[in-house]
């Protein structure tokens, strides 16, 4: 090895609710886990300003400071925790070989074992005030935040089944969810498109996109155009759901480790185990169904405890 490499048991790539517990439980297996945290610190996590269902906090928390506590549990417990990015993998396709990945592309580890906890990151349209009202009012994740507007107006965006997923589960809690379809017809399954026009206080508008997010400092409302006519109109609503997919961030590992048709990597059974022996995977990553921090937590555990067994198998 050259001065510039480091020879390490058990790699975690990402820090969110994944990371940060495959962490606590790699470092009291003792397999002295060593953490690249990625560019964002905390995941998705840390743009979300209140967490009220993640088991243990009775008055609830923020994202920020709940990743700031996972991060303080891992480190007492010995995990080396790094800031930095992962540019580069080569990963051994042998039981007991060696996987090698680059940090920042400049210093590379030799690691025994890889836990990938990457997430996924919500896809957004790009406009200002959405991006810059994100955590005040625009969300994109229904279960996480939908709590927070009970009783009130809300938008949908978006037309797939996610997007009726949200809508109908937010019209449960809401006073009104109008969703916004880009197109004259929903893409979302038949049956999802039946539970979204029979939801009384659900109202589907097609032809429609989203122009702008209003308000200062909080959501106060939203600027709709008809992409036929062309035509603006204001909606008052306190809360903005953009529900138009989430990308997983596996580009690192595409053409190594098997993924399905959008990228999000499969695992053999129930466990966290990859195609690659010695590479788990955890998280938001290999879940496209839930993509709760509660579960990406216990998946981290599960790919922690994976991690322990395989390299012990080694002995």
């Amino acid at each position: 090895m050259s001065e510039n490499t480091e020879r390490i048991e058990c790699l975690i790539i990402g820090s969110g609710p994944a990371g940060y517990t495959a962490a606590i439980y790699a470092s009291r297996a003792d397999l002295k886990p060593v953490m690249y945290t990625g560019l964002q610190m905390g995941g998705q996590l840390t743009t979300t300003t209140e967490v009220d269902n993640f088991p243990g906090y009775p008055n609830g928390t923020d994202g920020t400071m709940m990743m700031e506590d996972l991060k303080k549990q891992a480190e007492r417990f010995g995990t080396d925790v790094r800031f930095g990015m992962i540019t580069k993998v080569e990963l051994s396709d042998k039981v007991g070989g060696i996987h090698k990945v680059i940090v920042d592309d400049s210093k590379e580890i030799e690691a025994e074992s890889v836990i990938i906890s990457t997430g996924a990151t919500a896809k957004y349209l790009g406009l200002e005030n959405e991006q810059r009202l994100i955590g005040g009012g625009v969300s994109a994740c229904a279960t996480c935040d939908g709590f927070f507007y009970k009783g009130q107006d809300v938008v949908v965006v978006g037309g797939g089944d996610t997007a009726a997923e949200e809508a109908t589960y937010l019209a449960k809690l809401c006073k009104k969810v109008t969703m916004l379809v880009r197109r004259d017809e929903m893409r979302a399954s038949k049956a999802m498109q039946h539970r979204v026009m029979s939801t009384e206080n659900l109202e589907v508008l097609f032809n429609s996109e989203l122009d702008d997010v209003l308000g200062e400092n909080v959501v106060e409302g939203v600027r709709v155009v008809n992409n036929v006519s062309g035509e603006k109109h204001d909606i008052p609503v306190m809360g903005v759901f953009i529900a138009i997919g989430h990308k997983p961030n596996t580009d690192l590992f595409k053409g190594v480790i098997d993924m399905d048709d959008t990228g999000y990597i499969i695992t053999e059974g129930k466990s966290t185990k990859t195609n690659i022996p010695g590479v788990f995977a955890a998280g938001d990553v290999q879940d496209k169904e839930y993509r709760q921090a509660v579960t990406a937590a216990g998946t981290g555990c599960m790919a922690a405890l994976d991690a322990e067994r395989y390299l012990g198998s080694l002995n």
